[in-house]
């Protein structure tokens, strides 16, 4: 797309724009202040610190240099994360120290490191991480959220089943239903229906309406009419703005489960930020290419704020950002814009949120973790391949029964042997192999050994540094296998060279066997 019509940015941007990103920013606010509260109460913190987090998210981190249509804040993907942390901080026995602070000094150790990652240009790095790994750990993820909220839908108090694993959690899902509170289930299960309906329904004004407000709309008079009152049934706000303060508790940090916790946030936040403004800015009208180490330079910051004042991690969230761009937001004033009306919210609607059932949110949340591990991600990846299938299941089960961190790691190495039994050498797996051959305008790059995950690097900054509109040709004539992280890569590659006026052409995969009928399946070379 021609450059002279991409919306101007900074303050010249907001004079532009403003009028569609304050309207956009508004719709998102609708999306963003239900889930944020609950993704903070799912995760052992206050509820109103979820909007304190998107406010920093909104308010602040739009001044960096991030993606122009992502919307920062809190994440589903991360409840399992912080609940744990909380949860392995209280275990320690710091007397006096409240461990949802001392998560926070956690927090805010990941940020310091996010920063120094995005200053030394390690945006890339998530790339090294396998497809069919990643997905796997967010649909885990995905799983653990709807096995803690069933009991919140059916009306239990979360005390009773605090600690158990999610395991344990679903085998008692029967128990949930049969000592279920008639009035509040049927406030969870009723939002829960609307949840799965509302984006079904092809009544245009619905459309415009984000279904978590429609849920509320009729959630809060329900809660009104049976008069729920319980500590656990309704959203607890308190004193919001007396709360906010330097919060953060640094006490454990010479302890092993303080900094385990770092790396498992830095690693979760950064990666599923990271792809969330990969898949956003294929989503983006203009195409514009965000900076990924510029993103995860404010996305840091940002986490260093909120978790200082008390707050939860944040990401560049997938939800809010794809409904975004589905709104018409044309830059990352619509995030600022959305920060902006959630202040309003804690400044003039704390008593009317507070009229909020946690069963509604509950059921919010129960929907954000089934498009996280829905069936057809399930069939997506066996489409791909069964090799792929079976390090999405490993990572899923290791990740139920253990954690996100060894999770990921068992589905990283069932990934490697798979490609060592499909003729990879070791030694290969880790490096770039190629000859660059330049002669008259054209580039030939000729590959052997392997083409995968985790010597994708190497390759990626030969492509990268590739002068525009070239005759580029890549062989993979002589590459004893080509996996499919490093096949979706030089596809999207092909296509976003050749629409900026390149030629470039992907030649050698006829002597390979795909590993299934999927375009972009896993490929050894014929014997």
């Amino acid at each position: 797309m021609d450059n002279k019509i991409l919306p101007k940015t900074g303050l010249a941007g907001l004079k532009e724009n403003w009028k569609t990103d304050s309207v956009t920013g508004f719709l998102v606010f609708l999306l963003a202040l239900p889930l944020s509260l609950g993704i903070a109460k799912a995760s052992g913190f206050e509820p109103a610190m979820g909007v304190l987090t998107a406010m920093v998210g909104g308010l602040f981190v739009s001044f960096f240099k991030v993606s122009p249509l992502t919307i920062k804040g809190p994440a589903a993907g991360l409840i399992t994360v912080c609940a744990a942390a909380v949860a392995d901080m209280n275990t320690l026995g710091f007397a006096g120290h409240n461990p949802v602070h001392m998560a926070c000094g956690i927090i805010v150790v990941m940020a310091l490191i996010q920063i120094v990652f995005g200053f030394l240009k390690l945006g890339s790095l998530s790339d090294f991480f396998p497809h069919s790994a990643v997905h796997g750990m967010l649909a885990a993820i995905g799983i653990i959220i709807i096995a803690k909220q069933i009991p919140v839908l059916m009306g239990d108090d979360p005390m009773v089943y605090k600690g158990q694993k999610p395991l344990e959690l679903l085998a008692n899902i029967p128990k949930f239903i049969s000592e279920s509170h008639a009035h509040l289930a049927a406030v969870g299960l009723i939002s829960l229906l609307l949840m799965f309906a509302l984006p079904k329904v092809k009544l245009n004004f619905l459309k415009k309406i984000p279904a978590p407000m429609i849920v509320l709309l009729l959630a809060v008079p329900m809660g009104l009419y049976w008069h729920f009152k319980h500590d656990y049934s309704l959203v607890k706000i308190g004193d919001f703005w007396g709360n906010i303060s330097l919060n953060a508790d640094f006490s454990a940090i010479g302890t092993f489960p303080f900094w385990k916790y770092v790396f498992m946030f830095l690693f979760v936040n950064s990666l599923e930020s990271l792809l969330t403004v990969k898949a956003v800015d294929g989503l983006d009208p203009y195409k514009r290419e965000s900076s990924y180490n510029g993103d995860l330079i404010g996305l840091g910051a940002g986490n260093a704020v909120s978790g200082l004042l008390g707050g939860l991690p944040m990401i560049s969230e997938v939800v809010r950002s794809g409904s975004n761009v589905g709104f018409g937001a044309k830059t990352k004033w619509s995030n600022f814009f959305h920060g902006v009306f959630l202040l309003m919210a804690m400044l003039l609607m704390i008593p009317v949120i507070e009229l909020i059932p946690n069963a509604a949110l509950a059921a919010m949340l129960i929907f954000a973790g089934f498009r996280l591990a829905a069936p057809k991600e399930f069939i997506h990846t066996y489409h791909i391949g069964k090799e792929q299938l079976a390090i999405f299941l490993v990572t899923i089960i290791v990740t139920l029964m253990e954690d996100l961190l060894l999770g990921i790691a068992a589905g990283i190495i069932v990934k490697f042997l798979f490609h060592l039994y499909n003729g990879a050498s070791f030694k290969s797996l880790f490096k770039s192999n190629y000859e660059l051959i330049k002669s008259d305008g054209s580039t030939n790059i000729k590959i052997a050994g392997a083409a995968v995950f985790s010597n994708l690097l190497g390759y990626k900054k030969v492509l990268t540094n590739l002068a525009p509109k070239e005759n580029v040709k890549v062989d993979l004539s002589a590459t004893n296998l080509v996996d499919h992280s490093f096949m979706a890569f030089i596809h999207h590659f092909e296509h976003e060279y050749n629409a900026n006026g390149g030629n470039f052409q992907i030649i050698g995969l006829e002597n390979h066997k795909a590993l299934s009928n999927h375009p972009l399946a896993s490929r050894k070379i014929k014997n």
